[in-house]
């Protein structure tokens, strides 16, 4: 079933959709990532099988999971790439943010 390809794609089309800016779709695909992290580690650690089996099912682990699942071979290293490209665009905006709210 595709219905984690299909949620990532809708989140994303929407972002570009109503904020129509790069840095709001960077911000818009950290937010993404972390958040799929951070539903992995509550499936690892909480003990309820209902909530793990929920999240398991329809939930990917990453985005890095979705494009190993949904590509292979050099389109797959592109995606892998573009996505760190973007991960580290993300950080360079937090560390400007870091550095002007910064008070030395």
């Amino acid at each position: 079933m595709y219905i984690d390809l299909i949620i990532l794609i809708l989140l994303i089309l929407i972002i570009v959709m109503f904020f129509k800016r790069f840095d709001s779709f960077v911000y818009a695909l950290a937010i993404i990532e972390i958040s799929l992290r951070i539903l992995t580690f509550i499936k690892d650690n909480i003990p309820l099988p209902d909530v793990s089996a929920l999240i398991g099912k329809y939930l990917p682990e990453n985005i890095f999971s979705i494009i190993n699942k949904y590509s292979r071979g050099a389109v797959n290293s592109i995606l892998k790439w573009a996505f760190v490209i973007i991960m580290i665009i993300f950080l360079s905006y937090i560390i400007k943010i870091f550095i002007k709210k910064k008070k030395i």
